[in-house]
């Protein structure tokens, strides 16, 4: 009796932390259509008496969206691109070469993926001035998310490179292959569903990136949506209903490709667990 119930007890469970984790996202949903009474009414309503879906257009016209929005896919496609290429790499040497120095950079990566943006922003900032990167602001946020993004990629695609038998590269050589032809031809086309969603996943993440944009970029025809949406913070915000019709506008592209994706991205973070 006790496994018949086990599963669903666990389902029901599983099933209310998410509703707990979602609730944030409905009520932002729900609160972006309401009126500037409704939202402060008490007790508070769970759907719009009246709902004002004119919200959406007329925050993405009066706050120019399509700019920050246009930017923040500058920013992640530039931050994918870097991580990677550079990480790919990085990742198949961690996987196939063992030696105490692969082992001290190993380490080296995963201490850097403990140092928060806020405490790296300040010696960034100054090195970026010192060599003139700040006239260049938005390459300048992009190296310095990529940085931040890189260990995390790097340590996901080192397992999907482990899962891939070492006997495949070296029945490549044996065949005539070189190592960088192996590395192309046969690993590369294995391993590209981890590397797919891994990629995916630094782009959803640098989309989001705040604390290098507002620090280093001055000009608002730069900044991405997420530095755009401190905009509406003030001593005397009220307009919550615009505000939570921004979040939903900036939110909402994420969470559609989250959706679609989903599937894949659970079988490529798998993908080294057998290893």
């Amino acid at each position: 009796m006790t496994r018949t119930y086990t599963p669903w007890a666990l389902l029901a469970i599983a099933l209310a932390l998410a509703a707990v984790y979602l609730f944030p996202l409905y009520w932002m949903y729900v609160t972006s259509l309401k009126s500037g009474s409704e939202i402060f009414a008490n007790p508070p309503s769970f759907w719009p008496a009246a709902p004002n879906a004119n919200i959406y257009a007329d925050v993405w016209a009066r706050r120019t969206m399509s700019t920050f929005l246009w930017n923040s896919v500058i920013i992640a496609s530039g931050v994918t691109a870097i991580t990677v290429i550079l990480g790919t790499g990085c990742a198949y040497v961690l996987a196939r070469y063992r030696s105490a120095w692969i082992d001290l950079g190993l380490f080296a990566i995963l201490m850097l993926q403990v140092l928060p943006a806020s405490v790296m922003i300040t010696p960034l900032f100054v090195g970026f001035n010192q060599i003139g990167l700040l006239n260049y602001p938005r390459t300048a946020v992009v190296l310095a998310a990529a940085a931040k993004a890189m260990p995390f990629f790097v340590v996901l695609v080192r397992a999907t490179f482990m899962s891939v038998p070492r006997e495949l590269e070296e029945a490549a050589l044996v065949d005539g292959n070189s190592r960088v032809g192996a590395f192309f031809f046969i690993v590369l086309p294995l391993a590209r569903n981890g590397i797919l969603v891994c990629a995916i996943l630094t782009f959803m993440s640098a989309f989001g990136e705040y604390i290098y944009s507002k620090s280093i970029i001055q000009s608002p025809l730069l900044q991405p949506a997420s530095v755009g949406l401190s905009g509406f913070l003030g001593p005397n915000s009220s307009d919550w209903n615009a505000i939570m019709a921004y979040s939903a506008i900036y939110v909402t592209p994420i969470l559609l490709v989250f959706v679609i994706l989903q599937r894949r991205i659970v079988s490529g973070l798998t993908s080294g667990a057998l290893k």
